[in-house]
């Protein structure tokens, strides 16, 4: 049998402060059991208070934005927007600033700055008495990236095919409910855009995926995108830039836009 002899004091106190350097240069890492069935590491244990905290976000009141979300429209102003050849917005101010109109024939808006993975704010409104049919009186959308639509269409009341219905994602999706209101009425969107990736050779890694609140009501629950938004075939993707405009659409119909904001979000690992 090897008999080890005991580390002098000096040796030992050495080996100590080693130790606990190295400890202290990489992340902990705690390991929870999980039913017998093996474990799994995770970095802070549950109730940790060693875990960061998330930052504090000013909530907006009665519909306003949040604190951390870059202000689209709210009173007055269509700085933020652009036409398609970088004019200045042809679209009308009503209701004293505090919301706008398309001005139909004039073309779609563009924002001024670009945008990737975000959650989105958007609140619009088809005139009361205006007559609307299938897709004609009452449309208009809202695009992501500048190619992935979000259908803006009065579909209280009105029939139409599915894929192009309020909440759709165009050509693609229906709402998982019909959550529109009368003409008159404000619609609200509240909307999780996570784009495609793509590889380095230009092959699709991961779909575009939307989670949606139309009115308070779920519409979509990451609902994958087949690809670019396109009329009457099928969708496919390209591949193209992780940001672009979010575009709204002038379909030649007076749909009236408020409230709308933006929240860039981290990248998705998943």
């Amino acid at each position: 049998m090897t008999i080890i002899a005991p580390l002098p004091l000096a040796s030992a106190a050495a080996l100590a402060t080693l130790l606990a350097v190295g400890a202290a240069a990489r992340p902990a890492v705690r390991v929870d059991p999980v039913q017998n069935t093996g474990t799994r590491a995770h970095r802070y244990a549950v109730h940790d208070m060693d875990r960061p905290q998330p930052i504090t976000v000013t909530t907006g009141q009665c519909g306003e934005a949040p604190g951390d979300a870059v202000v689209l429209f709210g009173t007055g102003s269509l700085d933020a927007w652009a036409h398609g050849d970088g004019a200045a917005p042809r679209w009308r101010l009503v209701d004293e600033g505090t919301a706008f109109v398309v001005e139909p024939g004039s073309g779609d808006l563009r924002t001024r700055d670009h945008f990737g993975d975000c959650q989105f704010h958007i609140e619009w409104m088809i005139p009361e008495g205006r007559e609307v049919r299938g897709q004609s009186g009452g449309n208009s959308g809202v695009f992501f990236l500048d190619r992935y639509e979000v259908q803006v269409l009065q579909s209280h009341g009105n029939l139409t095919y599915p894929d192009g219905m309020a909440g759709a994602l165009y050509g693609q999706h229906p709402p998982l409910v019909n959550a529109c209101r009368q003409q008159g009425q404000w619609n609200t969107y509240d909307i999780i855009f996570r784009g495609p990736r793509f590889n380095d050779d230009g092959t699709l890694r991961r779909r575009a995926t939307v989670t949606m609140l139309m009115n308070g009501v779920l519409v979509h629950e990451r609902a994958e995108m087949h690809g670019i938004t396109t009329h009457g075939q099928r969708a496919s993707y390209r591949p193209h830039a992780p940001s672009g405009p979010i575009r709204l659409q002038d379909h030649g119909d007076p749909i009236h836009f408020r409230n709308i904001w933006v929240r860039p979000l981290p990248d998705d690992p998943s």
